[in-house]
């Protein structure tokens, strides 16, 4: 079986991708994406014929808890610990130039 990517096609990507691989890095990359192509082709050639298409493996169910009204921390505490404090509120630096 030949390789399914070789060596200078690496390296055509690796250019187009704006990469500069060392020669080692070269070797490797190649070894390795051609590990990953040869994965693909085996998944590829399954029989999924009787498979339902899905987007993720397991059944989804909202998880959301209800609302519940529970203690919370004392507004004037924390606010007494704030570096700086407007209108009973943090204030914090305008980090963008709109008024």
């Amino acid at each position: 079986m030949a390789p399914a990517i070789g060596r200078d096609e690496v390296a055509k990507v690796a250019r187009l991708a704006r990469l500069r691989l060392s020669d080692e890095e070269l070797d490797t990359f190649t070894e390795q994406l051609g590990q990953i192509l040869d994965h693909a082709q085996d998944i590829a050639a399954l029989d999924l014929s009787g498979v339902a298409a899905t987007a993720h493996p397991f059944q989804l169910r909202n998880v959301v808890r209800p609302d519940e009204i529970r203690p919370s921390l004392d507004r004037d505490v924390v606010l007494s610990e704030a570096p700086d404090v407007s209108d009973h509120r943090f204030a914090v630096p305008r980090i963008l130039d709109a008024p």
